[in-house]
């Protein structure tokens, strides 16, 4: 209770109030609502609120960071180049701190050695240290080094590039190890305070706080991006290290930073816990990874597939293809089916689907729900491992080359002129660009005459290069509110224009 409010106490005690009161938090303010008596009361209470919204904001991380420190690390690779042969740096992601200055040194006859340096944290007191894979990329040796300067060598237990993440091994030798433990970055809400310890710019343990800006972030860095944004200061250097909660629990791996500078500008990208968690787990059991394969190729659902479906949301992940052999054919998923959600997990986006299948234990029974021709079915699908499909090959043929693009608010259906298609519709060898390959029956090409085999040569003021290219200014043209669409089509070798009307909505 704050000072205001223990100079209240007393006045309160001498008034009588018969009403009740309630409190609730709308936002980051507090309100109450109330019926009493006494207005001295409803003074007390906002008080009292205003205390509780004080003890929010820690007025110092010190504890916090005295505590943590000593399970964060600094970690210092080296790496032998051949001066006679060309080599290739490790590659950092897209906007990256961690391009941590390759120091030349110890210059030699056709060799040098460059150093890098990054950051880590220890995660079991038996020497498990975590860090970012572009860390440790390509090096031929890597020293872990405590809080208080003590050095170890370090053996690599496992990496994975898919998520940037990598696992060491230090022996102790009889010192007792300080470690922190992965928190539920599930629990984190934006505006939530953080705290970053690191090694930025080589300076050693460094604290930075600041608040969670963003969840779910996909900085295009890999097919299971889910990055916690934040604006505690995040620079070269700070690449491996925690990002931590109030609780002293790690929720974050910090990776990359946006910034044309290459300084902090406050915006740093971390990876979420709960990811990183699962993935240092198999590769501390195995050695490497083991995800769960669904065995689909997916699309996003847009506005026109959701109107050809007719799907009430433009939600899920359309199945385009399935993998002969694989756990969805088994199963009995079919191109065409949309997934709205996996293991009881809701699934938003094309680009949710991948993540929550690799986050599933391989072998695991799960209920897929889907949306087949407008009606809602689960379907159980026992899961394979992407890694052993990987190796096995099956995952090197994709959809088919010819597989149709849906436009439903045109009522036809597109593909990219490439050698099947030549062969199929006998069209000249050079031939390029998208033809369509389905009208359906009753929609607005039908009716103007157009059909099968016929070439779309322009859509609006652009060249019809590619399907993208249609769909693309398909969905400016709609984004504008237009009525519909010109293109120029191409049928027996004439050409002609066409206002294609958008069906209506």
């Amino acid at each position: 209770m704050g000072a205001a409010s223990k100079i209240l106490k007393s006045k309160l005690n001498e008034h009588f109030t018969d009403g009740l009161w309630t409190y609730k938090r709308n936002g980051d303010s507090f309100s109450a609502f109330y019926l009493m008596k006494s207005s001295l009361f409803a003074l007390f209470f906002l008080l009292i609120g205003n205390d509780l919204n004080a003890t929010q904001r820690p007025d110092s991380f010190a504890d916090l960071a005295e505590r943590l420190s000593p399970a964060v690390v600094n970690i210092s690779t080296a790496t032998l180049i051949d001066g006679g042969n060309d080599f290739d740096l490790p590659q950092f992601p897209k906007g990256s701190p961690f391009e941590e200055f390759f120091k030349e040194f110890n210059q030699r006859p056709g060799a040098q050695r460059a150093q890098s340096l990054g950051s880590g944290f220890i995660t079991d007191a038996s020497g498990i240290v975590v860090t970012n894979n572009h860390v440790i990329e390509n090096a031929d040796e890597i020293t872990v080094i405590l809080a208080d300067e003590t050095e170890f060598k370090a053996e690599i237990v496992g990496r994975d590039p898919k998520t940037d993440i990598a696992v060491l091994r230090i022996s102790p030798k009889g010192k007792e190890l300080v470690s922190v433990a992965f928190g539920n970055s599930d629990y984190l809400r934006v505006g939530d305070w953080v705290m970053a310890i690191g090694n930025p710019f080589g300076l050693g343990g460094t604290v930075t706080a600041g608040i969670v800006s963003a969840r779910g972030r996909d900085i295009g860095s890999g097919p299971y991006d889910d990055f916690i944004q934040t604006d505690a200061s995040i620079n070269r250097g700070n690449s491996g290290g925690p990002l931590f909660d109030l609780e002293g629990n790690v929720i974050g791996i910090n990776t990359a930073i946006f910034s044309q500078s290459g300084g902090s500008v406050g915006i740093g990208f971390a990876i979420a816990s709960n990811l990183a968690k699962d993935t240092v787990d198999q590769l501390v059991k195995y050695g490497r990874t083991r995800r769960g394969w669904l065995g689909v190729f997916i699309q996003e659902v847009t506005e026109d597939i959701a109107d050809s479906l007719g799907l009430d949301d433009v939600a899920g992940a359309l199945v385009s293809a399935v993998t002969p052999g694989g756990p969805a054919e088994k199963a009995g998923l079919e191109p065409g089916d949309t997934i709205i959600s996996f293991d009881d997990k809701k699934i938003d986006s094309v680009k949710d689907l991948p993540r929550i299948v690799a986050e599933t234990p391989v072998d695991k029974k799960v209920s897929v729900n889907i949306i087949r021709e407008g009606k809602k079915m689960s379907i159980d699908v026992t899961l394979g491992e992407l890694e052993q499909a990987e190796q096995s090959g099956v995952l090197k043929s994709g959809p088919s080359e010819d597989e149709p693009i849906v436009i439903g608010s045109l009522g036809i259906a597109l593909a990219d002129i490439n050698p099947n298609i030549i062969e199929k519709y006998n069209l000249d060898e050079d031939e390029s660009g998208v033809i369509i390959v389905d009208v359906f029956e009753g929609g607005a090409a039908f009716d103007m005459n157009i059909r099968e085999g016929h070439i779309i040569r322009r859509i609006g003021q652009r060249k019809a290069e590619t399907v993208e290219t249609v769909v693309s200014e398909v969905e400016r043209q709609l984004e504008a509110d237009r009525g519909g669409v010109l293109m120029l089509i191409e049928a027996d070798g004439r050409n002609r224009f066409v206002q294609l009307p958008f069906a209506s909505r």
